[in-house]
């Protein structure tokens, strides 16, 4: 790493995530999705692959500060697509749900979310795609270890 005076890994990051963002976005429409927005199908997309978690477990699972999340989940809740209901093991813990609402919203998701792999990996081969992959993960681990 010494021999490299100036990177730029997390100014493309940032800048990656912005457009990511808005190409995202217009899929969503393109593809007739207004029930959400793509803030809102990160967490969605969360609790399709496990339903039924605690506030805390999305927190870490989507990376998104429990304040910031907290707000989310009174819009996705008036919307219809999530409930809370309180865990009968620890009735001081809320868990989160997804309604029949959003269950039904999944496989929509899922098309805007493979085009947009489609666009993400374009002239990729597999190997790259996962060293990709597999890079990003050690730079999320070293920040991870920092922040705690």
């Amino acid at each position: 790493m010494d021999s490299t005076k100036k990177t730029n890994g997390g100014f493309l990051i940032s800048k990656i995530k912005q457009i990511q963002g808005r190409v995202f976005e217009k899929l969503l429409v393109a593809h007739g999705i207004s029930e959400f927005n793509g803030a809102q199908g990160r967490i969605l997309f969360v609790l399709w692959e496990q339903d039924c978690i605690t506030v805390s477990a999305l927190s870490e699972k989507t990376g998104l500060a429990k304040t910031t999340l907290t707000a989310m989940l009174d819009r996705l809740e008036k919307m219809g697509h999530i409930q809370r209901t309180n865990d009968p093991a620890d009735r001081r813990s809320v868990k989160i749900i997804l309604t029949s609402k959003a269950q039904g919203l999944k496989d929509k998701y899922d098309a805007v979310s493979a085009e947009m792999n489609k666009i993400f990996y374009g002239g990729f081969g597999d190997e790259e795609v996962l060293a990709f992959e597999a890079y990003l993960g050690r730079v999320l681990e070293n920040l991870l270890k920092k922040e705690n």
